[in-house]
């Protein structure tokens, strides 16, 4: 294959992951981009050149020669988008959600069968240095055959993020546990070999809902991180329909039977997530994610109060954006758009953490209540196994 060339739908927010894949002296180059927002477009012809093709619809972007194409828009417009890309025949990079239900997944899944066109999810996490070498224990026998594990996820920026813009609206992100907790219900079941069949959850609304501080209706929401906001009731301009949870707690019965819990709160000080895996022979948990001083503690013998563990393994910061995910996703990407070949990403699995997701949301919603997650076709499960 030639040099690649590639596209991007969505150059905004999220969108700037594609920088990544710029590289023409290395035989790829971002050559048409597409978004909503003129400024966006802008500054990606100051990024990469003023011969870029942008456009204000994405089919236009997709009439262009593409090999590949980068989905960063919304969530809410991961399926609309991911079908046409894939209809066009062009290999996709998807951000995380893939979709904003089960069944807007499930297509997807066909079409890229249907098609035999490569699909590619953005689960960055799987990328991070600190959840590797949790994998790496794991997989090496440190602590043992995993037998349960829990996720406390301390979103101290969501009164930021996620309650002044879409994200706050369930009917265009469905709720909090797909678009923040997508990353760690995937890397639970990544950490623990398996994927849920069972969920229950309870969640609510504790804070945002009670700040009148509305932007209008016609407004952008600015979603930027500001320290100043604190405590949580000082928050201003929330979008004009907060009715997603700003709190959850799931718990997961796996398929190889492990148990497992997810806990996300967007009011915390605090902004990282920490991950404790038991298994038969001992524990780790990380403490950090990337940042100076992130280690992973592990304990292997019995003991009473042991907070530093029997052995300490320090996590070394990486440089660029999101620990250095992005830059060893987008490559690992490009790759597989030229040569196949296994990935640290999976289709099936992403499924799974919105599968998960919505179903834990269904949960929360209606008292608690248990709720078997539907399985994948197998014959779907094996062909991207391949």
């Amino acid at each position: 294959m030639s040099e690649l060339k590639i596209g991007v739908i969505g150059t905004g927010g999220r969108g700037g992951v594609a920088r990544h894949a710029h590289k023409p002296d290395y035989g790829s180059r971002i050559v048409a981009c597409c978004d909503l927002v003129d400024s966006s477009l802008g500054s990606a012809k100051d990024r990469y050149g003023s011969g870029l093709y942008i456009t204000h619809d994405y089919r236009d972007l997709l009439d262009r020669e593409l090999d590949a194409v980068f989905i960063t828009t919304p969530d809410y417009l991961h399926e609309e988008h991911a079908i046409a890309a894939l209809e066009a025949g062009m290999a996709v990079y998807l951000e995380k959600p893939m979709a904003i239900t089960i069944e807007g997944c499930d297509r997807i899944l066909n079409l890229a069968h249907k098609k035999q066109v490569r699909l590619y999810l953005g689960h960055n996490m799987r990328h991070m240095a600190f959840v590797l070498k949790l994998k790496e224990l794991i997989d090496t026998g440190a602590i043992g055959d995993v037998k349960t594990a829990w996720c406390r996820h301390f979103v101290g920026h969501g009164g930021d993020f996620y309650f002044k813009d879409w994200h706050a609206d369930r009917r265009l992100s469905t709720g909090l546990l797909l678009q923040k907790a997508a990353h760690d219900i995937d890397v639970l079941h990544w950490l623990c070999n398996s994927y849920t069949r069972r969920v229950n959850a309870m969640g609510a609304l504790k804070v945002y809902g009670d700040i009148d501080s509305r932007h209008g209706l016609d407004e952008r929401g600015n979603a930027s991180i500001n320290y100043a906001h604190w405590p949580p009731l000082s928050q201003t301009e929330l979008n004009p329909v907060v009715d997603v949870e700003d709190v959850s707690l799931i718990q997961m019965e796996m398929h190889n039977g492990v148990l497992a819990a997810y806990q996300q709160c967007h009011f915390t000080p605090d902004y990282w997530r920490n991950y404790t895996i038991v298994g038969t022979e001992g524990r780790i948990e990380n403490f950090g994610n990337g940042e100076d001083g992130s280690h992973i503690n592990l304990w292997n013998n019995r003991s009473n109060w042991n907070p530093d563990g029997d052995k300490q393994i320090p996590i070394m910061r990486e440089s660029g954006s999101h620990g250095g995910a992005d830059s060893k996703i987008v490559a690992e990407f490009v790759r597989f758009v030229r040569e196949g070949g296994d990935i640290n990403t999976s289709p099936v699995a992403a499924r799974y953490s919105v599968a998960t997701g919505c179903q834990a949301t269904e949960s929360l919603r209606n008292g608690g209540i248990p709720l078997a997650v539907p399985e994948l076709d197998p014959a779907l499960e094996e062909y991207f196994a391949q």
